[in-house]
């Protein structure tokens, strides 16, 4: 096991975290398009959220590696099939080649091993594949317009539990989005012919996993790999492959001053990474990168959680406040929302808290990275309420008001 005890050496373990995340590069994976599938490819899910404060969180994610992306990218992706929609620990996109790694867990929910409804309406449900079948593809928004029930038509809260069932069991797949309002079809009719649709076994499952989890995050922990999978079997699989290759050296141990131990590619530490940039990026709470908690805390000293779920009276950062990142470190965050039909971006409170750096050169990485984000909620106008600590204040305020 190899021991960490330099600050040097815990930097360039972050380094490592960070890159294999695209996070230091200005364009890891291309632009526009091209570059937002091969983003999904490589981080292997973007997870979707409702809250909209700010850009949603699929959009951000993908924005945050991808230059030149605009949201409508995202459901252009779901259409061409380069993508689908599903549930990983929680709702997100996921690359349509790992398909079949979904199968486990909708063989699960369908032979009732496990539960998405604990009293699932087999009757409504056959009713629904029927319709779906015969009249094609059903929007959600056609069961929330029929409230009142009719001939052919059903109760919106059971239709709609019906129809989420049938997704997560896998026979409907999501075809099309608008917004939040999802268009579902027959799994048959929307996934592409080339797909593998083998059920794979565990230990098929638990390599894929390990090989991407070690891809999109560098080092990895054993409880990280599989995070939110509340599977024993698949656990079980993941930790047996795990020591496989610790005995066959194709992996290494690493521990940090902390105590936490982390696994990673043997050599990994060694491969040459790119260097930290004076780029701040403002990351989305759902990201890929920061969405383990306790793995972020441990490797970045980073406490961090979203606030949104606090009392408004216990909160200490804001509503939604977004880490922000610079030079290797997350070294505060950000509380803001965007005023999207008066074009107007409120900074409501911005919170440093590693200021070890040059403070000028951090204030103009902020203001260089505000700009274009405003721009991404389309916002023509910035204002900042409180900066903490406060004596940044002024120059803070001086150096964003030309973008006021």
């Amino acid at each position: 096991m190899i021991e960490i005890k330099h600050p040097q050496e815990l930097a360039r373990l972050r380094r490592l975290a960070l890159d294999a995340q695209g996070l230091l590069q200005a364009q890891p994976f291309g632009s526009g398009l091209g570059g937002a599938r091969q983003a999904i490819n490589h981080i292997g899910y973007v997870q979707i959220d409702t809250i909209s404060v700010v850009e949603r969180a699929h959009h951000h994610i993908f924005s945050s590696r991808v230059p030149d992306f605009n949201p409508a990218m995202t459901n252009q992706m779901l259409l061409d099939g380069d993508m689908f929609e599903y549930w990983t620990h929680a709702a997100a996109f996921i690359p349509i080649a790992d398909f079949r790694f979904s199968l486990l867990y909708k063989h699960a929910i369908k032979s009732g091993q496990t539960h998405w409804y604990k009293t699932p309406d087999t009757k409504l449900m056959h009713e629904l594949l029927a319709r779906i079948r015969s009249d094609g593809p059903l929007r959600s928004r056609d069961l929330e317009t029929n409230t009142t029930k009719r001939a052919g038509w059903w109760d919106w809260k059971p239709a709609k539990k019906a129809l989420e069932q049938l997704y997560m069991q896998g026979d409907l797949m999501v075809c099309d989005r608008e917004g939040f309002q999802k268009t579902y079809d027959l799994t048959e009719r929307v996934l592409p012919a080339h797909i593998n649709t083998q059920m794979p076994s565990m230990e098929e499952f638990a390599t894929h996993l390990v090989d991407q989890q070690l891809r999109c995050h560098g080092l990895v922990s054993l409880k990280g790999l599989t995070y939110q999978r509340r599977n024993p079997e698949l656990r079980k699989a993941v930790k047996a492959l795990i020591n496989e290759r610790l005995t066959q050296d194709t992996l290494e141990q690493v521990q940090i001053s902390s105590g936490e131990v982390f696994i990673m590619e043997t050599g990994a530490l060694e491969r040459p990474l790119p260097r930290l940039s004076n780029r701040m990026q403002i990351l989305s709470p759902f990201d890929n990168s920061v969405i383990q908690r306790e793995r972020l805390k441990a490797l970045f000293q980073y406490d961090y959680q979203i606030e949104c779920y606090v009392p408004e009276a216990k909160r200490q950062y804001g509503y939604f406040s977004l880490p922000l990142l610079y030079r290797g470190e997350f070294i505060g965050r950000i509380d803001c929302k965007a005023h999207r039909k008066d074009g107007h971006f409120e900074i409501k409170t911005l919170h440093f808290e590693q200021l070890t750096l040059d403070e000028d050169a951090t204030i103009a990485a902020f203001v260089n990275a505000i700009r274009p984000f405003a721009h991404f909620q389309n916002c023509d106008s910035i204002a900042l309420t409180k900066v903490y600590p406060e004596y940044l204040n002024q120059p803070m305020q001086s150096a964003l008001n030309p973008l006021g």
